[in-house]
């Protein structure tokens, strides 16, 4: 029996809207013979259950067992269609790719004159909003037909689209490396994290310049300006050079902010460009830009003209709470963020579908230290007890590694010694195997491990001495990770001045962040 959480068909029915499963149903009942259709009982009896179940379809008779596969491939290709047509899932790129289709139409029934006047429409408008793979498919069709359809201005027209053609290749093989790039660099980076080493750091450095295509910057559009920015950005959190994270990160919002048009027809890269912003933002400690531009994204997506579907509502969520979490860190007020637990996790159940794991498990880290800040450890190690657990977690080996340290820590303050032991020897297994063991974690796992055999009054002297040895790696190349995703010397600090971590991360908040 197929699983609900797998079943494809089951969870776009699912995830329809009101309006949307309305105008299936009219598209479906067009024509009358439709009625009794299959596939739109098959429609209903889906939408009326709570969970996929084919014995249930079965017994429903609407379908034998041979022809249920295809009968779901219909039902799912026919939603697809209706939702085609449903203005809201309409933007330019499906716009012009219909335009596109028409004129292919209108080639085959040999109407070459009205196909050459769509397409002539369909590319200004592809070549105004940067939709230049497009523009490039609508004049290799134009070539076909301008070779057919024989007019006295085909010479001129044909140097004219030949021009076309070579300029846009040229622009769409730039784009295409650039692109690769940034995937690639992200793909490093949600695999490894940052740079370990000097020979990881110059691996990523000369991978990243042998990558990199030869550019003039001013012959490069809005959209290959776009992935040149993402390739220096993903190189620039590879190798932990904040700042430079920073300059490119603003460089790729101010790119959309300056081609204001742009935020409302690439509304994901606009969202994504300011997460990134945000996130440099919270790790170079800029408390004032952090929130004027936490601020301005929220105007912008408020606006009555920003698109709205369900890619970008996930999106839009992930970013906003991500940043809500980090700004509380920046400010140390972990009581005032207690509020967006329960919000979060209410969205996370509604749209647990649509959301990969990876992104799942950061906001579980981030409520982890959220409850850490609070000392309420028990919390704390329950959500992060889903990441150790969560074995379908093949991204972003740092994330595992540092919740693992985490809960390290988690369990000695909450006093749940019997644990310990099992958690060391645990935690130490998965460092070595993950290669990630580093001199910060290596040093924290010595300090928990001979607790043992210190005596209560040499407590604090012995914090005093893990203090001293980790204070040397916060600026450390490769180090430092360890500080942004732990704050140990903190929770050192409050073990040392008896003091909740809570007022010590408010006090450091107070003396650093701008």
């Amino acid at each position: 029996m197929a699983n609900a959480h797998k079943d494809n068909l089951f969870i776009l029915i699912k995830s329809l809207s009101r309006s949307e499963k309305r105008q299936f149903k009219l598209y479906a009942n067009r024509l009358d013979v439709n009625e009794n259709a299959k596939f739109l009982l098959l429609f209903n009896l889906l939408d009326k259950t709570d969970d996929y179940n084919e014995d249930i379809i079965l017994k429903s008779k609407i379908v034998t067992k041979l022809q249920l596969s295809n009968l779901k491939a219909h039902l799912y290709k026919q939603i697809l269609i209706s939702l085609r047509m449903n203005p809201v899932n309409q933007n330019i790129r499906i716009l012009i790719r219909e335009q596109l289709d028409f004129a292919t139409i209108l080639y085959h029934k040999g109407l070459y004159k009205q196909s050459l006047k769509i397409l002539e429409k369909a590319k200004v408008i592809a070549l105004e909003n940067q939709e230049k793979n497009i523009a490039y498919e609508i004049v290799e069709l134009e070539k076909v037909i301008e070779s057919q359809y024989i007019t006295r201005s085909i010479v001129g027209r044909a140097d004219e689209l030949t021009l076309q053609a070579k300029e846009l290749s040229k622009q769409n093989v730039i784009a295409s490396k650039l692109s690769n790039l940034s995937l690639q660099l992200y793909s490093i980076m949600l695999k490894s994290g940052y740079a370990k080493s000097d020979d990881e750091m110059k691996s990523i450095t000369e991978f990243f310049n042998n990558e990199l295509p030869n550019y003039s910057i001013s012959d490069l559009d809005f959209r290959e300006k776009l992935w040149l920015y993402k390739a220096h950005l993903w190189h620039s959190f590879l190798i932990q050079d904040f700042l430079a994270c920073y300059k490119y990160s603003k460089k790729w919002v101010d790119l959309f902010y300056d081609n204001s048009k742009m935020i409302y027809l690439n509304p994901v890269w606009y969202i994504k460009g300011v997460n990134y912003l945000l996130e440099c933002l919270y790790l170079i400690k800029h408390k004032t830009f952090f929130k004027e531009n936490l601020e301005k994204l929220e105007e912008t997506i408020n606006h009555e003209a920003f698109p709205k579907n369900d890619n970008i509502n996930i999106l839009t969520f992930l970013c906003i709470y991500n940043s809500k979490f980090n700004l509380h860190f920046l400010e140390g007020n972990f009581n005032d963020g207690l509020y967006l637990v329960d919000e979060v996790l209410k969205k996370l159940k509604i749209n647990r579908d649509k959301i990969d794991e990876h992104h799942i498990m950061v906001i579980y880290y981030k409520i982890a230290c959220l409850y850490f800040g609070l000392g309420n450890t028990v919390k704390c190690i329950e959500f992060l007890q889903k990441i150790i657990d969560n074995k379908n977690l093949s991204m972003r080996e740092d994330l595992m590694c540092f919740a693992r340290v985490l809960s390290l820590v988690a369990h000695y303050e909450a006093c749940l010694d019997y644990k310990l032991e099992i958690q060391l020897k645990s935690t130490y297994k998965f460092l070595i195997k993950m290669n990630d063991l580093h001199e910060v974690q290596r040093e924290m796992i010595k300090f928990l491990k001979g607790l043992g055999s210190i005596y209560p009054h040499q407590l604090k002297g012995e914090f005093k001495k893990l203090h001293a040895r980790l204070k040397v790696y916060e600026n450390h190349p490769y180090e430092k990770r360890a500080f942004l995703y732990l704050d140990i010397l903190s929770w050192l600090e409050s073990k040392i001045d008896n003091k909740p971590i809570l007022e010590i991360i408010q006090k450091k908040a107070l003396n650093s962040i701008r």
